[in-house]
This record gives C-alpha cells, structure tokens and sequence, in this order.
C-alpha cells in the first residue's frame, strides 16, 4: 500500500524519504515487505510527507504493522496446459509422489530438448499446488540471459520487484521465509550455473522451499534428484492394429494429425508406427512430422524419415523458435556447448549402433594417450549431463549412443569443421582392427562372446564397410571384408557376406598398381577363399570353384600351407554336395596331409569331420563314425562349439542311418540346442531336418512335419538350395505317409526342380527313401495325375513352396497338412 500512496503523490523513493526524513532504503524495505513492523514515528512521518487523511492513515498504518503471516506472497502460477497430456502417467504419478516426500526439496527433470520436460513439469505442478500451503511458482528461464536476470525472474515471479544484487538475494530468500512453497525453474541449461547456486542457497535459507527444475542439463548441486524424461513409448515393428493405437507416440501422432483432419485407418496403422520409430518416440519430432499430413501422405513422411530429419519442421507459430523446427531445438543445445565439447558431439556422430569408451578413443584422439582418454572419459559425461548422449549401463561395459535426430544433426555439423575425412577414416581403422581381433576369436572357446561382440558392432561395422569400398579403398575394404566372412557365415548372412566381398575384390582388380592403400596379397586371398565359401553355401558352385581356385593359387604362391588346406577343404565340399564322393575324400585328405604337417590340431580335427560328413551321404557309416569321434575328442577338448555341433550331428545321423531311433534323436537333440545357443543357423537347419527325417521314421509325423517346416524355412531364408531339396523330399516322405500322396508328387516335383537348378543329384544315403516315396505316388495316383502334381511343382518357385501350399487351381491335388 505504501507503494501505491506514493505513486499517486508522483514521488520517487528518493523523494519520498527526503520529504519524510528516513533513508531511501528503508522506504524500499517496506514497499518490499523487508520489514513488517516499523516504529510508529515512521508510520506518522511517512503519512505526513504523503498527506494522508485521517482514514486513509487508519488503514495504511494498520497495513504495515499487519502479521507477516498474513502476507501471502503473489506468485505467477504455473501454465494451463493447452491439450491433455498423452502418456507420462507413471511419470506424472512418480513425480507427484517424489514432490510430497519431505526428504526430497530438488528435483530435476532432464532430457533432450523436445522430449517434453516443460509439459511433463506443468502436469506435475498443476497436480501437485493444492499440497503446497503458498501454492507453486513458475519462472520461465528460456529469455533470460545467465546471471542477475535470472534473479530477477525468481524474483518477479514470487512477488518481489526484479533486482540483482546481493542484498536482493537476501530479500528473496526472506520473502519465501518459511512459507510451503514449489518453485518450478523451466530450461535451466543456459543459466545452469546461476540456477544451480541461486537453488542451493534458497533452499539452505528457506526450509519449507521445494523447486523443481526443467533443463537438458544437470545442475550438480546437494540433494539434487534426477529424473530422466524418456520419449514416449513406440510399438513394435512386427505390432497389431491394436498394439499399434495404444503406444502412446501414435497416440500423439493421431491426434495431431486429426487436428489438420486426417484420421488413418488401421491400413494406415503400420506407417503411423513406422514414423513413430523413425523419430524414437520424440514428441515435439511426433508433432513436427504430423504437421506435414496436409502437404504428404503417411507413407511419405515415413520414407522421408527413413533418410533424414530435414522433414521436421513447420511447428506452431505460438512456440519458442527452438521449437518450431528439430533443428533449431538442437541449435540451442549445440550454442551452450564449449570448442572442445563440439568437436567431439561431432566425432561420435560417426558411430552407428552405439559405441563404447575405447571406440570414442580411437575416433576422437589422433594418438590414443592417457590424457586423451581422460578428455573422452570427461567430455562422454558432460554430453550425458547434458542430454546429448546415452549411456547403456546393462553389460559389464558401458554403451553410448544418440537419439537418430541428434546423431544426423551432430553429422551435419561435422561437415562445417572440415574434419570429417580425418574422423571416419579413425573409425575405419578401428573397426578393421576389432574384426581383424574378432576372427582369430572364431573357432576357440570365446566363440560365443565374440559373436555376440560383432552382433552388438554390426551396425559400425557395415558403415565402415561401406565408407571403405564407397571410397575404394582397396586394401581396408580388403581387410575387413575377409575379417567378417566366417561372422556372415556363421550368423547365416550369406548374401550380404558375399555382397561386401565382391565389392572389395571388384576395387582390388581395378586398382592401379601404384595406390596409397594397396590390397595385401594375403588379405585378397582371404577375401576370395571367404566370397568362395560363401557362394558355395547358396549353391552357386562354378562361381564358388573360380574364387576359391584362385585363392588355392594365392596361397600356394604366397607358401601360406594353412591357407592352402583351408581352401582344399572348401573345394571338398563343392564336390560332396555334387556327389563327386571320390573327388571330395581326395581333396579333404591333401588337406588333412597339409594340416598334419603343420601340426595343427584344430585343421586336423575339421579335415576329419568333413571326412567324416562325407563318409556318410555315400553311406561308410563305419569310417564316418570313426572319423567323427576323433573330430569331435578335440573339439570338446577345445572347447569349439561350432565343431562339437557338427560332430554331433554326423554321429547323430550315422546313427539314424543305423537304425539306432533314440541315440540318433538324443545326438540331434543336442547339436540342435548347442547350434541355437551359439545362433549357428546352418547347423540349427541341418539339425531339424535330420530331426525330421528320425521323427517321420518313429511315425510321429506331425512332429516330423513341424520340423521339416522349420527347417526349410531356415534354409530358404539362407539361401541354401541343396539343403532345401532334401527336406522338400523328405516332406513329400512325410506327405505320401499322411497319405496326402498328390501333395506328395507336388513336393518331388519341386524339390527335383531345385535340384534341375543348381546341378546335383539327391545325395547317395537319401536315394532309397526318395524312391520309395517316389514309387508309391506314383503307383496310387497314377502317371496322368503324377504328372500333373509333379509338373505343378516344378513350376512353383522355391519361396513359394516354403509357405506351405501348392496353388489353388491344382483342383487333383489334396488338402496339405
């Protein structure tokens, strides 16, 4: 009031107090509520300057002689949201729950900008203002510029004129006093210093003070609680209609986009989720990308997504500018870090997948000292408080990563600085030393570990693959082509194993003789040896011949004996699976001979077991049990998970072929949990069909046709053709038992279809099993028939006989299974 009588007198403070004798700050302490009781020579003095009338004076004097109790002070309450919140209720509810614990006074709501921390905060304060006797004060911080601003926004907010100096301090912290009160700071990462230190000492003078921050960064001070804001949750790639509309990302997405009118229809579904993915559940991302329903369809926002974030833009004309675009909300982020911090925001962005603390090492320092790896060690936990990375804390080593949005901004920012050449080709040598690592793992007893070490690395691996044959650099693209092969092999990505290793041999033919990355004559025989095998595995024998021909040469003219018998024992195989038996068991005993010469115990257990696969497609079940039982004595003793796999399915099958049912099931039975345990898909393949072949012969067929199903769907998705042969035949065994005997005929004309393709006849130790199935079609459906159901099969693709059904319009043809 005492303000109030003095603006309408026209007088300054300074004027006030010259008129009434007193100081200017005392004046200003009673218009501030500083004191609250003043001595009545005062009360009668300041009356008397501001010509007070008698009751005019009653009522000012009875004002500041009043109970400071009775002051509440005017604070600015928080927003009233403009929608619903969608999701965040477990958050909501935590938060809520966190904000009425008397232990908790700080808490602090952190993420990535966008995410939705100022929306979650305004849910939480409107939920919780009832709880707080003095009510809940908001102070928006995204316009004030660092320092006495920021106390002056405090100070307004709680009903004290904006003041900066250190006296103000002490004013405001006297204003609270001892009132019950939530104070909300919104976007602190600009002025975390001010904020940080301005909430430590409110809260040490103002003991019934609770605040709540928003900021992407930490403020690092006593008794402060995190809690991270997540991205709204997304549903699954393979999700229903159902699960699709109950994720709360397309939720928000379909909301937002029935404000510009459109409503997807459950077609529609699955690229709403697809959008959703792309931008990991970021809301202000959801919003941005709904916004652009009325200029694209679903499906094209979500292909644009597919590429880049460039899409995200357009926002609401009422929000902050850092909202309007996803950019500009990474701008803001990008502006508040140092020079040092930048360029390694920058370096990391090269990482796909994720990363690890040596790895950011390797890419960020250009020589891997300690004092580098302190810098990462620190610069890695600056950019986690500040929202910029994540970190996985689940395995014994920490994981980091970004959001895509921020990895494609990050990467966009790394072309300003010039320094990008320089930091990819880091990341490329790092990642041909980790496989290079990797493979001499393969085939020891770190087997496992290293697989599931390459699996977690895929993603930077193949970036780095790509960048090095992108760049024809011949003798990296080389290095760490065949470094991978067997991983390809073993995990069953033929197609793409042999795609790399194509392009890195393609670079080394044409590379001039004089070039700065020159291809090792070792590593482009390794690379031909890998590519070979690998078309092998899907049946492309001539090409397979050629490329491991011309490593068996390498080799020779490079004396690499292990290499040589290596290679032989490849060639081995391409003729065991074209039934040139004779020409197989020659090949792998010149390899087993090379081995023994070197003395290398694990090359002669594998000559052996291939000896011993061989031995028994020809049906010498005695040398294939001998020859398997040695393999299999070292493997264990090696510890060699995938050689105990494959030796126990050659004994499984010997005895299969023996007559001995239940060994030959228990023997399968294992090298098939062994073969999913190590994600060896080839063997888990071979192992359900031979687990099939042992079911149809103890007349469990509906067993034996699930695991034939199984099986062959494994195998067409590796592309192995032989083997999809087989247990395409061994089905139509299994189809002529279940007597669906056209279904059968259907079968065999698809599976000699196959065999009509790829050049080989059935193998030696299946021929009387296929004909008798043959025999008995034939006989009860009768040649017309027969020929009708076979020709129907070999005129089916392979892929669509996988699915399980003939076509419709074979009316002959009975129902199958």
């Amino acid at each position: 009031m005492l303000r109030q009588h003095r603006l309408t007198a026209g007088l300054s403070q300074e004027e006030l107090a010259e008129k009434a004798g007193l100081s200017s700050d005392a004046v200003a302490a009673l218009e501030r509520g500083r004191r609250r009781a003043p001595r009545p020579l005062t009360v009668r003095l300041l009356a008397t300057a501001l010509n007070l009338s008698e009751a005019e004076f009653a009522e000012f004097t009875e004002s500041l002689r009043r109970s400071p109790a009775a002051y509440a002070p005017q604070v600015q309450g928080p927003p009233l949201p403009p929608e619903a919140m969608i999701g965040r209720t477990a958050e909501l509810s935590e938060l809520s729950s966190l904000l009425g614990h008397g232990g908790v006074r700080l808490v602090t709501l952190t993420g990535l900008g966008g995410v939705g921390k100022t929306r979650l905060a305004v849910a939480v304060a409107n939920d919780v203002r009832l709880r707080f006797e003095a009510g809940v004060c908001w102070v928006p911080l995204a316009a004030r510029p660092d320092g006495p601003e920021v106390i002056d926004a405090v100070a307004a907010a709680v009903g004290l004129r904006p003041a900066s100096d250190a006296a103000e301090v002490d004013a405001l912290a006297e204003h609270i006093g001892s009132r019950q009160l939530l104070v909300v700071l919104d976007n602190c990462e600009h002025v975390v210093e001010t904020s940080a230190w301005l909430s430590t000492l409110l809260l040490q003078r103002c003991p019934q003070l609770t605040i709540m921050a928003t900021s992407r960064e930490l403020l690092r001070v006593p008794g402060e609680v995190v809690r991270q804001v997540q991205p709204l949750a997304v549903p699954p790639s393979r999700a229903q209609p159902e699960e699709i509309r109950d994720a709360d990302a397309v939720r928000m997405f379909l909301a937002r986009a029935a404000a510009h009118g459109v409503h997807p229809n459950d077609e529609r579904l699955l690229q709403v989720s697809r959008v959703c993915r792309s931008v990991q559940g970021i809301p202000l991302a959801i919003e941005l990308a709904a916004a652009r329903v009325n200029v694209l369809t679903i499906e094209q926002i979500a292909d644009e997504l597919d590429t880049s974030s460039r899409i995200l833009s357009g926002g609401s004309r009422t929000a902050p500018l850092r909202q309007q675009t996803i950019d500009a909300a990474l701008d803001w982020s990008y502006q508040l870090l140092g020079a040092e911090e930048r360029e390694f925001f920058e370096a990391v962005s090269t990482f796909s997948g994720g990363w690890t603390m040596s790895a950011a090492v390797a890419v960020f320092c250009a020589e891997q000292t300690d004092a580098c790896h302190e810098r990462v060690l620190d610069l890695t936990g600056r950019l986690i408080d500040k929202s910029l990375i994540l970190v996985d804390r689940d395995a014994a080593e920490a994981r980091y990563s970004m959001f895509s949005v921020i990895r494609q901004y990050a990467d966009r920012r790394l072309d300003d600085g010039g320094r990008r050449t320089a930091i990819e080709q880091r990341h490329l040598r790092h990642y041909v030393e980790l496989a290079e690592r990797a493979e001499r793992k393969l085939g020891t007893d770190q087997q496992v570990a290293t697989l599931n070490h390459l699996d977690i690395e895929l993603d930077n691996l193949r970036v780095a693959l790509g960048r090095a044959i992108s760049r024809e650099l011949g003798g990296e693209s080389m290095r760490l082509a065949a470094a991978l092969w067997r991983y390809f092999y073993l995990r069953g990505h033929y197609s793409e194993g042999r795609d790399w290793l194509e392009s890195a041999l393609r670079i080394a033919r044409t590379a001039p003789d004089i070039t700065p990355d020159p291809v090792q004559p070792g590593a482009l025989a390794g690379a031909s040896r890998g590519a070979g095998y690998l078309a092998f595995l899907q049946c492309e024998y001539d090409v397979s011949a050629q490329r491991l021909e011309e490593a068996l040469a390498l080799y020779r003219r490079l004396g690499d004996t292990a290499g040589a018998a290596l290679t032989l024992r490849h060639l081995g195989s391409i003729a065991r699976e074209r039934a040139d038996y004779d020409v197989s068991h020659e090949l792998h005993v010149e390899s087993l001979n090379l081995y023994q010469q070197l003395g290398d115990k694990a090359g002669i257990a594998w000559a052996r077991h291939y000896l011993g696969f061989m031995s028994w497609l020809r049906m010498d079940l005695d040398g294939a049990r001998d020859y398997s039982e040695a393999a299999l004595a070292y493997f264990q003793h090696a510890g060699d998970g995938e050689g105990i796999t494959w030796s126990q399915l050659n004994l499984g099958v010997v005895a299969l072929y023996s007559g001995d049912l239940d060994t030959a099931e228990r023997l399968l039975h294992q090298s098939l949990g062994r073969a999913q345990r190590l994600g060896f898909r080839e063997g888990v393949g071979w192992s359900l069909n031979q687990l099939g072949v042992v079911a149809r012969r103890q007349g469990r067929l509906e067993r034996a046709i699930h695991l034939l199903d199984e099986s062959l769907a494994e195998q067409q998705e590796l592309g192995d053709k032989w083997r999809a042969a087989s247990v395409l035949e061994a089905l139509a065994s299994v189809a002529q038992e279940h007597e669906n005997t056209a279904y059968a005929a259907f079968l065999l004309g698809a599976a000699a279809a196959v065999r009509d393709t790829i050049g080989t006849p059935v193998p030696l130790c299946e021929r009387p099993d296929i004909e008798f199935t043959t025999t008995a079609v034939r006989k009860k459906l009768g040649e017309r028939a027969f020929a009708h159901a076979w020709g129907a099969g070999q005129a089916t693709p392979l892929h669509a006989v996988a699915d399980g059904y003939p076509p419709d319009t074979l009316s002959t043809l009975d129902a199958p299974w």
